[in-house]
C-alpha cells in the first residue's frame, strides 16, 4: 500500500507596515516593510514523477492550473536544474486569495523548497530565491524563511527579531489586484525612508506608531477608496484595536495583540457578515531547516 505524500506547509505573511519610498526607472516601486510569518498556511503535497510531467492534480477555485504559482515554480526549477523528473502537485488552500497575505507566493516558495529536496536539485536558499524572484517580489521572502526587514522591491531582506504576538485578521470578500493599487495616481511614493534600527521598538510601539502615523501602509488609502468592503472591515476592527491596518495591497486587515485571549475577545464579537481568524506570529518558516 502506497503511503500518502507528506504535507508541506506554505504559511501566510503580514506586512506590519508598508512604505513606498520611491520608484525605479523601470516602474518598480521601492519599498520598506516588515514581513511577519503567521500560522495560517496552505498545504502542498508532491509526488515525484518519472515521466517529467508537472501538473496540479486538484482544482483550486479561482486559480487555473496554468496560472498557479506553485506549478510555475516547479517548471522554473525543472528548467534550472535540468532534471528529467516531474511532479504531481496538490494545493490545499486556506489563505484567502487576493488578500495581501502572500498565499500564491508562499505556495511557490514551498514548491521550490520541497522539489529542490525531492529532485535533489542541489540549489542553496539564495539560488532558490533567485529562481522565485521571477514569480513575484514576495517569493524570495518565503524562501528566506525568517521574519524580515525588507527594502528595494522587497528583495533585500535582513532577519528581524520579533516578540511573540497574536493577530486578528479580517478577510473582506473582495480580491484587490496588486497592480491596480500600485498604479493609482494618488499613491504616495515618497515616504521618508526609515532605518531598521528605527523599527527596533516594534511591536511594543505598535499603538503609539499608529497614532503618530510613523508606521503605516501607503496603499491603504488607495484601496479603501476603491473597495468599500475593505474600508468597512478596517473601520470595524479599529473600533476594537485602533492600530489596525491593511496588509500588503489588501484586502485583508489585521490587528496585533500580546495575548491570545485579547484577540479572542475581538473575534467573539465579529459580525456574522464578516469573516476573520486568529493567527499566531511565527519565528521561522516551518520548512526553514529543509
Amino acid at each position: 500500500m502506497e503511503l500518502p505524500p507528506p504535507d508541506y506547509p506554505a504559511p501566510a505573511k503580514l506586512n506590519l507596515f508598508l512604505h513606498v519610498v520611491g520608484r525605479r526607472a523601470d516602474g518598480y516601486h521601492l519599498l520598506q516593510s516588515a514581513f511577519r510569518l503567521i500560522g495560517l498556511a496552505d498545504t502542498l503535497r508532491f509526488r515525484v514523477r518519472e515521466d517529467g510531467a508537472v501538473q496540479r492534480v486538484n482544482d483550486v477555485p479561482g486559480v487555473p492550473a496554468a496560472q498557479d504559482l506553485a506549478v510555475r515554480a516547479a517548471l522554473l526549477l525543472k528548467e534550472a536544474c535540468g532534471t528529467a523528473l516531474g511532479a504531481d502537485i496538490e494545493v490545499e488552500k486556506r489563505i484567502p486569495i487576493g488578500g495581501g497575505l502572500g498565499g500564491g507566493s508562499s505556495d511557490a516558495a514551498t514548491t521550490l523548497l520541497a522539489l529542490n529536496a525531492l529532485w535533489k536539485a542541489g540549489f542553496d536558499r539564495e539560488g532558490l530565491a533567485e529562481i522565485g524572484a521571477g514569480l513575484g517580489a514576495d517569493v524570495p521572502f518565503f524562501v528566506f524563511g525568517r521574519n524580515a526587514w525588507a527594502e528595494g522591491i522587497g528583495d533585500r531582506l535582513r532577519e528581524l527579531e520579533m516578540a511573540p504576538r497574536w493577530y486578528v485578521v479580517l478577510a473582506p470578500p473582495v480580491q484587490v489586484p496588486t497592480q491596480a493599487a500600485y498604479t493609482a495616481p494618488e499613491l504616495t511614493r515618497d515616504t521618508e525612508a526609515l532605518k531598521m534600527e528605527d523599527f527596533s521598538a516594534f511591536p511594543a510601539g505598535f499603538a503609539a506608531d499608529a497614532a503618530t502615523g510613523r508606521l503605516h501602509n501607503d496603499l491603504e488609502e488607495v484601496v479603501i477608496a476603491r473597495f468599500p468592503a475593505v474600508r468597512e472591515h478596517l473601520e470595524w476592527l479599529r473600533r476594537h484595536a485602533p492600530a489596525a491596518r491593511m496588509t500588503g495591497s489588501g484586502a485583508c486587515v489585521f490587528a496585533s495583540f500580546e495575548a491570545r485571549e485579547a484577540a479572542e475577545r475581538v473575534i467573539a464579537v465579529l459580525p456574522a457578515s464578516m469573516h476573520g481568524f486568529i493567527a499566531q506570529g511565527l519565528e521561522r518558516h516551518p520548512l526553514h531547516e529543509l
